[in-house]
């Protein structure tokens, strides 16, 4: 009896410092978390972090962020090539065909281009939010929500602020590689196409065309990717470079005498009532070498409107002008 009075003793005393071995190991903070779930949790003091620098200003943002919000499709094109999660993106907007998973269910409404959700934005608590410049003068308001970078291609260094844009979202995503690899393919491809146009005999204009009216857009302008950077010769080297484009008439249209007429269908992607065919496929222009040639080439607008300066629609741009000039 005596000896098994002292074996439970002992087997007491050993079940109480086992007991007193886990209270340690699992401390307790003011919130009541363990050491453990708080590292299990992801807590972002221990998060790395990477400062963007961007137009707007320097902004530290935490790597590999898991709430994103994002206000331009050129990025949204470029996440969603990366295969990298977004949280809220702009649906009150004509989210482009090849991105309408993102207008789905599965993802918050973030409001419009122009007129931000700030509620549901706040709602989120996302860890990043991307603006372009369309959101630029709502810069501030942004930032008090959320960490926000300012991510918009310069139409004066079309290519070069593109794969800046594409570098800083690799560097936050932790997608070097991939993105290395995507510029690669996309610069061959330009440097192809480069050689193709290095002789070209033949002029190009580009105009918008918005329901009833066009515009024409040259160099450094918003489409003059087209001449600056691939190669095509302009029919007309004074267009005022602008984000709008030059107002212009059919009659200018018929003067200028384009070889090549590019045409971008604004209406067909906004609403409208008159498709660009019908807008630009009249009288005057009949009497162009483009028209009497079949060289009107009418361009995806999805790419070259909404969601230009993302990983996707590069590409497909530069193979749009590849097939014109073949």
């Amino acid at each position: 009896m005596k000896k098994l009075s002292i074996l439970l003793m002992t087997l007491g005393f050993v079940l109480f410092l086992a007991a007193c071995g886990s209270a340690d190991s699992g401390e307790t903070g003011e919130s009541g978390e363990t050491a453990e779930s708080g590292a299990a949790n992801g807590e972002s003091e221990s998060s790395e972090t990477v400062t963007i620098s961007h137009e707007l200003g320097e902004t530290e943002v935490v790597k590999n962020p898991q709430n994103v919000v994002v206000f331009d499709y050129g990025i949204l094109d470029t996440l969603d090539e990366l295969g990298i999660d977004v949280t809220g993106v702009v649906q009150s907007s004509t989210v482009p065909s090849y991105l309408e998973e993102y207008a789905g269910e599965d993802y918050e409404n973030i409001g419009s281009l122009k007129e931000p959700d700030f509620e549901k934005i706040a709602e989120i608590n996302p860890d990043v939010i991307i603006i372009s410049a369309r959101q630029a003068s709502l810069y501030d308001q942004l930032s008090e929500i959320a960490p926000t970078i300012h991510l918009a291609v310069d139409e004066q260094r079309y290519m070069e602020s593109f794969k800046e844009n594409m570098q800083t979202v690799g560097e936050i995503f932790g997608k070097e590689a991939e993105i290395e690899e995507a510029l690669a393919e996309i610069d061959e491809k330009i440097e192809s196409l480069q050689e193709a146009t290095a002789d070209m005999d033949e002029k190009a204009l580009i105009v918008l065309a918005n329901d009833d009216r066009i515009s024409a857009y040259g160099s450094s302008s918003r489409f003059g990717i087209i001449h600056d950077e691939l190669g095509v010769p302009e029919a007309d080297e004074n267009i005022e470079a602008s984000t709008h484009g030059m107002n212009v008439s059919f009659e200018y249209v018929m003067e200028q005498d384009p070889d090549i007429l590019y045409v971008i269908d604004r209406a067909g992607v906004v609403g409208g009532e008159t498709t660009a065919e019908e807008l630009v496929e009249n009288e005057l222009t009949e009497n162009t070498t483009a028209y009497q040639n079949d060289n009107i080439i009418y361009l995806n607008p999805e790419y070259w409107y909404l969601s230009g300066g993302g990983l996707q629609s590069v590409m497909q741009m530069v193979e749009d002008i590849e097939a014109s000039i073949e």
